[in-house]
């Protein structure tokens, strides 16, 4: 009992500084909150490699980042960016499923990987609603994360994945989900920016966006047990790695910078 309490002081206090710095960049924005995420985007390509085949891990860390910061600068408008990428990373996750070879797999998580430096880059920049764009996508993937962690251990019941998941549950998914919809709800309409989307519009994003959440979350977890590791890595003392906290995230950022697209294309 002692070592699971202390394991979880050590993962609440690395989450709530992680929380801290995340929040304090996204609110400077600029080019220190593109900087932090063509960072994070060089470690989920790390973390991905090491998994894979421990080849090539800390150059292909190195690459992604520099093409992540690279591509920032590109004569092409973020939401076009935004779409490609988040087309480019789904289309390697989906792949990754029904491939073995090594290099197909590298493949696969660079475009994973850039998926964190230039969607949530893209998000941020859209004008003045920008800032609560970064804030709705934390507030509906950590509430999803956080519900379905205490609901799936207070009322258990069938599990969601077993396969896959072994420790997932129904009643977690959809206690995640309510409480991520409800979070989502809450960020945009406290905005003072908020556009004039109707209840049910936002209600059914947010609602899509805790789903896409806990579907990268499985989907981190099948290449995980697929390749045998348990952690992707050791950087986050108590969580694992980048890979592990963001899984949910990429999954919010693929939908988000489809809609982003979309919604350029629209006007």
């Amino acid at each position: 009992m002692k070592a699971g309490a202390s394991e979880l002081r050590l993962r609440v206090l690395s989450a709530l500084v992680l929380a801290a710095v995340i929040l304090a960049v996204t609110l400077l924005g600029g080019p220190a909150f593109r900087f932090v995420w063509v960072l994070v985007a060089g470690l989920v390509a790390y973390e991905w490699l090491a998994i894979i085949s421990a080849r090539n891990a800390i150059a292909g860390g190195i690459g992604v980042a520099l093409a992540g910061f690279a591509l920032g600068f590109a004569p092409v408008s973020d939401p076009a960016l935004a779409g490609s990428a988040a087309v480019l990373a789904l289309a390697g996750a989906v792949v990754t499923t029904q491939v073995d070879d090594r290099r197909m797999l590298e493949a696969c998580g660079v475009a994973y990987a850039l998926c964190f430096a230039l969607v949530t880059p893209a998000l941020r920049q859209v004008p003045e609603i920008g800032l609560f764009l970064i804030v709705w996508t934390f507030a509906v993937v950590w509430f999803t994360d956080i519900a379905a962690y205490f609901t799936g251990r207070a009322l258990g019941g069938p599990k969601l994945m077993p396969s896959v998941s072994p420790k997932k549950t129904w009643s977690g998914a959809l206690g995640g989900a309510a409480a991520g919809t409800a979070g989502g709800l809450a960020v945009w309409y406290l905005s003072p920016v908020a556009t004039g989307l109707g209840l049910a519009m936002v209600f059914a994003i947010s609602l899509a966006a805790s789903v896409f959440s806990q579907a990268g979350d499985l989907f981190e977890s099948a290449i995980k047990r697929r390749f045998g590791t348990k952690d992707s890595s050791r950087l986050i003392p108590g969580h694992g790695g980048f890979l592990d906290r963001l899984d949910g995230y990429w999954a919010v950022l693929v939908f988000a910078g489809m809609l982003l697209y979309l919604a350029r294309l629209g006007h």
